[in-house]
């Protein structure tokens, strides 16, 4: 959009028609049964997270070696999160903090000297290891603090410095798997280790933890190398495990893949996999009573949330019986599980009892293909009518540690390609967003960090310097001193953005009416519907227009529409003059005189607004 000096105002002429032109309806009539209007029921509290990976953070070493030890590329601290960190989080618009890989995780880094038995290298991913191959539930990463003995107490000081914040945290429950080398040696008093009583002559029972392959023993993928070739004292090609135990992604083979998850192994949930997935859930299972016993643990220390890892591979009746539990013994804890499966989106909500799930295969992959020019916008409306009644409770983002960065040539190949794609994502529903570290200044991930290889992931293997992240940061003064201009106007931006959906009533909890399907079904001047994306949300209160280009190259001359049924449901009568105030920067305001409306739907000009390549703007409906 062109914009404006504050002071000027333009007076347009804006198009308000029925959806049906050739019938009479009184203005202040809803015609519920229009597809393009949503109301869903939501809190009147919109939960904006940034995710941090905690061992990348708040490294400030750029050796970046390939494979690099925790001394060559450095590694990120518990204590390296301090209170100007934290604040400039919060600034930033945030409300929770999801610290990744706080729970200790196979390594291949040596802490043999504080008593923590050393891993084998054959069965780790990357030198630093990946953070869902859970080593201990009842203790925290040792490469995470500063005095590996007390590591627990700098945690515990980092969810303090946290709530002195405003902030809440969450940190990882990973329930379907643990590392092949699981025990827990910082288990309390009196509780039995996983696998500790397991019958390990049985395939399955309901009372195991593992499930086993009697006869046979563990093979390492003869085509897995850990370090390349790297040398490491564990690398042998061997690991012992006798009788085999089932992978993380229930691959019944002692002899797993590569590709597979061959450093887990997979937990029992009472679940008979290979007899047609029969259920033995009465009396409970013990695995299900160990790991209420682990979220309760955690809730314990003050973690006010869990973000449960691949939580559709544990059965849902296992959600439905813990969640509440936990809940019951802390009220106001969060749960969202990382689901892919949509037919499984409303049982793990209504009988899961989840509190929201991501949604990676909806809004995320429709956006991603709009800003890689492979979809049209239109197909954003396809979207989140699929999955209506359920919108408000979905995790929207367009990066976490799983997903290529926006900036990487993998994918969009530039940050300022996730401007329109973002404020889609962020102000569509009421449901929480999310925002990786790095991704608010287009941090591309460039390059081989190690196992994961060159792939536009920031890695979670291995130990490295995150260099865009760094230049914010600025050994811990986090002031963003070394950032480029461009760099700064993108975190600016994102501040924002989060900040407005934080605070604003409409996008926190108001209802939506989607434009794009009015203005692209009448033609609207200018209007293209491949780059372009419109709509409303709205309360009784408040009341919002979000416009968005997703073209990278060309600006859109539009002449916006909005159909006499939005009006009507955002309860703003037909006769009166508004104004549009620009939220997200501040510096356009355009007044419309909406009285020239006519019940035979006449065609008027709309409101005109020029719309910059990949551009994004929010405007408030008022008079």
């Amino acid at each position: 959009m062109r914009l404006l000096p504050h002071a000027w105002i333009i007076t347009v002429t804006l198009l308000l028609v029925n959806c049906n032109p050739g019938e009479k309806k009184d203005q202040n009539m809803i015609d519920q049964n229009d597809e393009n209007l949503l109301r869903e029921e939501v809190a009147d509290h919109k939960i904006t997270v940034y995710q941090v990976f905690t061992r990348l953070f708040g490294n400030s070493k750029s050796k970046n070696a390939t494979y690099g030890t925790i001394e060559e590329n450095g590694v990120g601290k518990f204590n390296d999160i301090n209170p100007e960190a934290l604040e400039e989080i919060r600034k930033m618009g945030i409300t929770h903090v999801w610290y990744t890989g706080v729970i200790e995780h196979a390594t291949m880094t040596d802490f043999s000297q504080y008593g923590i038995p050393a891993d084998d290298a054959d069965v780790v991913k990357g030198r630093a290891g990946s953070p869902y191959a859970i080593k201990d539930y009842y203790d925290v990463a040792p490469a995470l603090a500063v005095d590996v003995p007390n590591r627990m107490r700098e945690f515990e000081a980092l969810v303090k410095r946290t709530h002195d914040k405003g902030l809440k945290v969450l940190i990882d429950f990973v329930p379907n798997h643990v590392a092949r080398q699981y025990r827990s040696d910082a288990r309390p008093a009196g509780v039995k280790d996983l696998g500790e009583n397991d019958d390990k002559t049985r395939s399955f029972t309901p009372g195991n933890n593992f499930y086993y392959l009697p006869g046979t023993s563990f093979v390492v993928p003869r085509e897995y190398q850990p370090l390349g070739n790297l040398p490491h004292p564990t690398k042998d090609g061997q690991f012992s495990e006798s009788p085999a135990r089932v992978t993380g992604n229930d691959q019944f083979t002692n002899s797993p893949g590569i590709n597979e998850w061959f450093e887990t192994v997979k937990l029992n949930y009472g679940v008979d996999i290979r007899n047609g997935r029969a259920p033995h859930f009465n009396p409970v299972p013990d695995t299900w009573n160990k790991m209420r016993d682990i979220l309760l643990y955690w809730a314990g220390k003050g973690v006010d949330g869990f973000r449960c890892d691949m939580a559709e591979m544990v059965p849902v009746e296992f959600w439905g019986w813990v969640i509440p539990q936990v809940q019951q013994a802390r009220k106001d804890i969060l749960f969202i599980a990382e689901i892919y499966n949509p037919a499984a989106y409303r049982s793990y909500i209504e009988d899961g009892r989840f509190d929201y799930l991501y949604d990676k295969v909806g809004l995320y992959d429709t956006v991603r293909a709009v800003m890689e020019g492979r979809a049209e916008a239109n197909y954003i409306s396809q979207n989140w009518k699929q999955t209506q009644g359920l919108n408000n409770r979905l995790l929207r983002f367009l990066e976490n540690h799983d997903e290529q960065r926006i900036a990487s040539r993998f994918f969009a190949g530039d940050a300022r390609k996730g401007i329109p794609g973002m404020t889609v994502t962020a102000t569509l529903n009421s449901g929480p967003v999310m925002v990786y570290f790095g991704q608010e200044v287009g941090e591309p991930a460039p390059g081989t960090e190690g196992f994961s290889g060159d792939d536009g992931r920031t890695t979670i293997f291995d130990y490295w310097g995150v260099e865009n992240h760094q230049l914010w940061m600025n050994f811990g003064l986090f002031n963003g001193v070394g950032l480029t201009p461009e760099m700064k106007k993108l975190r600016d931006f994102y501040s924002r953005l989060l900040n407005l959906c934080r605070d604003n009533e409409a996008i926190r909890r108001g209802g939506l009416y989607d434009l794009q399907q009015f203005n692209v079904q009448n033609r609207t001047a200018g209007y293209d519907g491949r780059f372009i994306y419109s709509f409303l949300r709205f309360t009784e209160k408040d009341r919002v227009m979000v416009l968005v280009n997703f073209d990278p190259q060309h600006a859109k001359e539009v002449n916006i529409r909005i159909p006499a049924n939005a009006f009507a449901a955002m309860g703003l009568p037909r006769d009166q003059r508004y104004e549009l105030k620009e939220l997200l920067y501040g510096k356009t305001e355009i007044a419309f005189d909406a009285a020239q409306i006519t019940d035979k739907g006449n065609m008027v000009s709309g409101i005109p607004v020029s719309l910059p390549p990949l551009s994004a703007f929010v405007f408030r409906i008022g008079q």
